[in-house]
């Protein structure tokens, strides 16, 4: 369940940023910026609390969570990574 969460929250993070970013660019809308700015911030917090909770979780991924913007999908590419390729010496689960 902690890595469904964590593949919400970096989605709607992401999802988020580039809303914002495209605001920006185009019309500039206070309105866009006021809703989305915070939902930004709870997702990329989210993704923080959503990576901690991932049991197989290694130190790295859950430092990589902690990186604006992108955090929740480097956390994700390096669960998956340490899944495929596990550390040697790492057990089984």
């Amino acid at each position: 369940m902690s890595v469904r969460a964590l593949r919400i929250a970096a989605g709607l993070e992401t999802a988020s940023l580039v809303i914002l970013i495209v605001n920006l660019l185009t019309v500039h809308a206070k309105a866009i910026t006021t809703f989305v700015g915070p939902v930004h911030g709870m997702c990329y917090v989210a993704v923080i609390g959503a990576a901690s909770l991932v049991p197989r979780a290694s130190s790295g991924a859950r430092r990589l969570a902690c990186v604006p913007a992108v955090g929740g999908l480097l956390a994700l590419r390096r669960l998956h990574s340490d899944v495929r390729h596990p550390a040697p010496g790492a057990q089984e689960g």
